[in-house]
């Protein structure tokens, strides 16, 4: 494989040559031509959300297994793209043919696929969160600017009703003064058997499972230490494993958090409180958490507390506005904000905020002070191409989803290393924990031997 060109992007003076290059403009009635890497469920199911927009051709796709179902459905729909197994080789090979790049892979793979594409000036969507440690969401950022390509991250509710809804309310004064959230996120997820089935339990790293010839290994582990194939965090399992995904908090908190921390303009914490922590575990994320995250006065809005709880039966406090109402916490993550003067309702990802109790919001409504007409307004996926072609702004882009997911980031360490009862502080200065050198530590990872470019800007 060809390594000329990869390392000569990321090399002196030839970064800074193709940062001269910017992403390309498109005519008004061309397609965007797309690679799209990480064909596997959650990739694939993303295909159709873009191609209904219209405004997609899909000229490559890239997948670490190239024999799965899920790659034999995408190579049905579209029968005349290129395929690989590495997308090193991809960019190597067709960059002159694609305009922009969607990266679905796993949480550990998006900084080198998304560095590598910027590089080369290509336009970017990165699933949620933006990467899996603090300083490659850093570098990311600064890539994003000094290539000067469209991007945007994958958190769709961020152009739902929920984003519009925040907005209008926010600037019609009628979320103001919120100095209180209960968020929670009660899902099962694929890693909790480790913790209550004994038979299950992971007591090490895995030492591997027969690999698949077609699957390219390597691949999959990117930049992380090299570590046998096993089925025990390969495909949806992942996310539970520290070295590759940010557990419940960073897989969902960019679907409850995402409005709130923009409009609320909540940057990084200075504390979190560990406030319980269940299944403590070295390679797996807990079993259950709640974490108290504390925010100081931010431009001209008051101080503001979070408290974060997750786990099949640790459950949030129920608001007494809420008393009374039925809520499937294990399939409706949400969150209660508390301001001076109303309490909010709100599920996740574009679903709108309720005020409660129910009789204050219909005596808002009927009194006309709620706005309630956001317009009609692109989603995510067609948001994304049509600012690729210059019509319009990308709502989430990394200049705003890099701090959500920093926030994220900051929340999931604390769930590794911290213990019940102990609070780490943050500086938002520097941003650097001030009382815990291991949390420092786990603020960026050193890249696999051959990948370590990618964290050259």
């Amino acid at each position: 494989m060809k390594f000329s060109r990869r390392t000569g992007l990321f090399a002196g003076g030839a970064a800074t040559a193709v940062s001269l290059i910017p992403g390309k403009v498109l005519g008004a009635n061309e397609k965007v031509n797309i690679a799209w890497i990480g064909v596997g469920g959650r990739g694939n199911r993303l295909l159709s959300n873009f191609e209904r927009s219209g405004l997609m051709n899909v000229v490559a796709m890239c997948d670490v297994d190239l024999k799965s179902s899920f790659v034999d459905e995408a190579k049905a729909r579209f029968p005349n793209a290129y395929l690989y197994d590495d997308w090193r080789k991809l960019f190597d090979e067709k960059a002159n043919e694609f305009d922009a790049v969607m990266v679905m892979v796993p949480d550990h793979s998006h900084f080198p696929v998304t560095m590598a594409a910027m590089a080369l000036g290509k336009h970017v969507y990165t699933e949620k969160p933006l990467a899996r440690t603090f300083q490659e969401i850093d570098l990311m950022i600064k890539a994003s600017e000094k290539y000067g390509v469209v991007n945007q991250m994958g958190n769709q509710g961020f152009s739902g009703d929920n984003y519009f809804q925040f907005k209008a309310w926010k600037e019609a004064g009628i979320i103001k003064n919120v100095r209180h959230v209960d968020a929670f996120i009660n899902n099962g997820f694929a890693w909790y058997p480790h913790h209550y089935d004994k038979s299950k339990a992971i007591t090490g790293w895995p030492a591997g499972d027969p690999m698949p010839e077609h699957i390219n290994w390597d691949v999959w582990m990117g930049t992380t230490p090299e570590h046998p194939y096993s089925t025990l965090y390969s495909r949806n399992k992942w996310r539970g494993w520290q070295q590759y995904g940010t557990g419940a908090f960073g897989d969902w908190g960019a679907h409850i958090f995402d409005t709130m921390h923009h409009f609320l303009e909540f940057g990084m914490p200075e504390s979190i409180e560990v406030k319980k922590l269940r299944g403590k575990h070295e390679l797996i994320f807990c079993e259950a958490s709640t974490l108290g995250f504390k925010f100081p006065e931010r431009n001209g809005l008051p101080a503001l507390t979070v408290d974060y709880y997750d786990g099949w039966t640790n459950l949030p406090p129920i608001p007494k506005e809420f008393e009374g109402r039925e809520h499937n916490f294990h399939k409706d993550p949400g969150k209660f904000i508390f301001s001076d003067d109303l309490v909010f309702y709100g599920k996740h990802h574009g679903n709108p905020l309720q005020v409660i109790p129910y009789d204050r919001y219909r005596e808002l409504l009927k009194a006309g002070k709620l706005p309630k007409d956001f317009g009609k307004n692109s989603d995510h996926y067609a948001n994304f191409l049509l600012a690729c072609k210059g019509e319009e702004k990308t709502r989430s882009p990394f200049s705003i989803a890099g701090p959500l997911s920093q926030f994220l980031i900051l929340g999931s360490i604390a769930q590794r290393i911290g213990n019940e009862g102990e609070t780490l502080e943050f500086d938002r200065e520097t941003n650097r924990f001030k009382n815990n050198d291991l949390a420092n530590s786990l603020l960026k990872d050193t890249p696999r031997k051959g990948w370590e470019q990618y964290y050259k800007l």
